[in-house]
């Protein structure tokens, strides 16, 4: 038996007029999922734990079966584990987003945050921009890393864990009252803003109708993490196929396999069928018992406000990720059960995230059930099942 958890981050959603008081979920055109939901146990997990911030890190850890609130020790460090980035216990971590905030004619923090991930920059657009920060910024004591796309990392040495906002919670807002009161924080936040605005390549980016990636924002701060190693906590082995640093380094820390793709770069356009054939290959040649395929754009559209492009991501994970694993494990013999999930919600009104409950589905290919229900959020609402602890999914995902 072999395992797949297909993540649809930021999947869920909420009813929307527009689309005739149906979720993205609902309203999109999914074959596979409705086709395989006919044959599978569906419900509800609570991937976030009460009293914990609904961000990816908590959830996505609750799926790949760890308590956050005995293994979360932050979100940047484990992007600094996928990095590369090897931290000292004295180190604290930071997560170095490159945002878009307003060019009024105004003082710094009376600007509003437009946009958390500057249009989805390019990782090679972003290091040019963050080398510019480095040179105007870096200290022994401040140490700046390039991640992926918009995320990177600030190492900050003998730091502490400073409360600090994630931007995607306040896009649209002016900025005052949610900059660091660490005042050498908020100073090289300042101070990007001077050095990155009419910076070259944001003067180009401006021409092609690209936001400006004006200013850097801390958020995420946290300690080394320590995780148990995957294959000795449940007896598999497992591999992460994301364009995230975020999974990589859940995985890093796990001691699990990171698997790259060409062209997996955590958007809408992302390399769908990529990530599925190298979770086949996991399968069947590589000797893996477990794939996690963590796919990053719906997340991303509900950040964005986009209910058509939502919907599309979804459209994508069905048709290209989930299709084509079923249809090549189908056609090579391959028995195997799939869990299919978000790892938390990501309203379109709200563009940010939420800690409810998700919907999950999972099937077994040598169990032919029959049922009548499709795959949304009100049908795992009224199935009536619901896993309180999300870090126990993957035992479910596990049983025999």
């Amino acid at each position: 038996m072999k395992y797949v958890i297909v993540l649809g981050d930021g999947m869920a959603d909420e009813p929307l007029e527009e689309l005739g008081g149906k979720t993205p979920l609902a309203y999109a055109h999914t074959p596979y999922m409705d086709e395989l939901a006919k044959m599978s146990e569906i419900g509800l997990a609570k991937t976030v734990p009460d009293g914990m911030k609904p961000g990816s890190d908590t959830a996505n850890l609750s799926v790949i079966g760890y308590d956050p609130k005995e293994n979360y020790t932050g979100r940047s460090p484990l992007e600094a584990l996928s990095i590369g980035v090897d931290m000292k216990p004295t180190d604290i971590a930071l997560r170095c987003n490159i945002v878009t905030l307003s060019e009024k004619d105004t003082s710094y923090e009376n600007r509003t945050i437009i946009d958390h991930s500057s249009s989805e920059i390019t990782t090679e657009d972003a290091a040019v921009l963050l080398e510019a920060v480095k040179k105007a910024l870096e200290t022994d004591i401040y140490k700046y890393y390039l991640g992926t796309s918009y995320r990177h990392l600030t190492i900050w040495d003998k730091g502490e864990v400073v409360e600090l906002t994630p931007p995607h919670d306040i896009l649209g807002r002016v900025i005052k009252d949610y900059l660091p009161e660490e005042k050498e924080l908020r100073e090289m936040m300042e101070k990007s803003f001077e050095v990155l605005n009419n910076h070259p390549l944001n003067i180009e980016r401006a021409k092609k109708g690209l936001h400006k990636a004006n200013s850097i924002w801390f958020w995420g701060a946290g300690t080394r993490p320590k995780l148990a190693a995957f294959e000795d906590k449940f007896g598999k082995k497992g591999s992460m196929i994301s364009a995230v640093d975020l999974l990589k380094g859940i995985a890093v820390g796990a001691r699990m396999k990171v698997v790259e793709v060409e062209g997996a770069d955590g958007t809408l356009h992302t390399n769908y069928e990529g990530k599925a054939m190298a979770a086949v290959k996991e399968l069947t040649e590589n000797n893996q018992d477990f794939v996690y395929i963590h796919i990053e754009a719906p997340d991303e559209m509900g950040h964005q406000g986009s209910t058509v492009n939502k919907i599309k991501a979804i459209e994508y994970i069905d048709k290209r990720v989930i299709g084509v694993v079923k249809e090549q494990l189908h056609k090579q013999g391959v028995d195997y059960r799939m869990l299919i999930m978000p790892d938390h919600p990501t309203p379109i009104h709200l563009r940010t995230h939420t800690g409810n409950p998700v919907p999950f589905m999972l099937y077994d290919s040598t169990k032919k059930l029959e049922n009548s229900w499709e795959y949304t959020e009100e049908a795992a609402l009224k199935s009536g099942n619901l896993v309180k602890n999300g870090y126990e999914m993957i035992l479910k995902l596990f049983e025999k």
